[in-house]
This record gives structure tokens, C-alpha cells and sequence, in this order.
């Protein structure tokens, strides 16, 4: 927690309090109202070069998939976790995004998107056989990542598998930095790959579409 947040909180509260106090009309007026608080820093986001997510993916074991899959469609923690083998659509080359699982108070809560928008979001080609092989022999309505039952939670911060994967990317990079945020995302600044890649999933959506009548049979989740 910065060291300026428990002023912001307790200026918060006691701000709310007298509100109250205005509405009841013990006070003519709110003096924590207009007071110069600290100012909310944005935390310094930390993007991994293209090598980096890779070794970060190599380090990672069996969650392999699951770190390309948040570096590169930029999906939430809770929205990869909950993502069910029916919104992969392996032709297009897309995974829509419906739900969101969220841990609420040691259990998982599944509902919608954060911002409420389901939307469709686009994956590199070389991400294709992965999440191919996290979806063979599960059921559509089950869960690509994990055993298709059962969400995965969120790792450890002291002693869980993306800290022990960093700590073992920095043996093979003593650069590599050190993220606190288990949705690894690609750097935006080296990104001539992602270009390609993006170009390559909109050439995918248009020959989907022209030939929508042709490979309709073709269509649906990875299996």
C-alpha cells in the first residue's frame, strides 16, 4: 500500500461522516470537503519484451499456455481462468470473452466482465496449438485452463508458481524484471510480431466471413 493511502482513506470516511452530519443539519457545512489530499499515483506498469515472455512461459511448467494466452490477448486473470473451451474459436482464431471468475472471500464467483462488455479478442497463430491441446478431451462447457472443473486461483504471492517462475526466468535473465502480477503482458514498444499478428487475425475474420456459408461446418470450439 503507498504510504499516502491511509490518509486518503481515513480523509475518505471522515468525510462521509460529516456528509451525514450536513444532511442531519448539525453543520451548516463539510470541512473535509475541498481539502488538499495527496495525490494517487499510477503504479509503474511492467511490460516484458517478447524474449522475456517466453522465458517467463518456459519457466512457468504446465501454465505454459495460460502465460502466452494473458501476454498476448491481454485478458484478465479472471477471464482467462474462466474461459470455457466453447469460446475458442479455433477458425477465427478468437476467444470470447463472457465471464469472469472472481475469488469472493476464498470462493470463486462467476459473472460477468468487469466492465460488463463481453467482447471478442484476437490470438496469435502460433498460441493456436496450445490452446488446442489445454481443450482436447474436454466437453465444451468446461474450462480450458486446468483440469476443466475447477478454476484456478490466483497464485501465491510468497511461494506460488509465477513468483517461483520469475525467480527462475532471472537465472536465465539477470535482467528480468520482477512483475507482482500474474497477467504478464508483452511489450507494446517492440511489438513489429504483434503488428503481424493482428494483421494476420483481421485476414482471418475477413476470410471467416466471406467464406462464412462454405466453412460454417467448420466452425465452433477447438476440440
Amino acid at each position: 500500500m503507498p504510504p499516502f493511502a491511509p490518509v486518503l482513506i481515513v480523509a475518505g470516511v471522515l468525510a462521509g461522516i460529516l456528509d451525514d452530519a450536513v444532511t442531519d443539519r448539525k453543520l451548516p457545512r463539510n470541512p473535509a470537503r475541498g481539502v488538499s489530499l495527496p495525490r494517487k499515483t499510477k503504479k509503474r506498469r511492467v511490460y516484458l519484451t517478447h524474449t522475456q515472455v517466453q522465458i517467463l512461459a518456459d519457466s512457468a511448467g504446465d501454465r505454459r499456455s495460460l502465460v502466452y494466452t494473458l501476454a498476448y490477448t491481454g485478458l484478465r486473470w479472471g477471464e482467462a481462468t474462466g474461459l470455457p473451451v466453447r469460446d475458442v474459436d479455433a477458425l477465427r482464431r478468437r476467444l470470447a470473452v463472457n465471464e469472469n471468475a472472481v475469488n469472493v472471500g476464498g470462493r470463486i464467483v462467476v459473472g460477468s466482465p468487469k466492465t460488463h462488455e463481453v467482447r471478442s479478442v484476437p490470438f496469435p497463430e502460433f498460441l493456436a496449438e496450445q490452446l488446442a491441446a489445454e481443450c482436447t478431451g474436454k466437453r465444451p462447457e468446461q474450462l480450458v485452463f486446468g483440469d476443466g472443473d475447477r478454476h484456478l486461483r490466483s497464485p501465491d504471492s510468497r511461494d506460488g508458481w509465477f513468483v517461483n517462475a520469475i525467480a527462475r526466468a532471472k537465472l536465465t535473465d539477470a535482467a528480468f524484471p520482477h512483475a507482482h502480477d500474474p497477467r504478464p503482458q508483452a511489450h507494446r514498444g517492440e511489438p513489429r510480431d504483434q503488428r503481424r499478428r493482428e494483421r494476420e487475425g483481421r485476414a482471418a475474420d475477413a476470410r471467416s466471413r466471406l467464406g462464412r456459408d462454405d466453412s460454417r461446418h467448420l466452425r465452433g470450439p477447438v476440440r
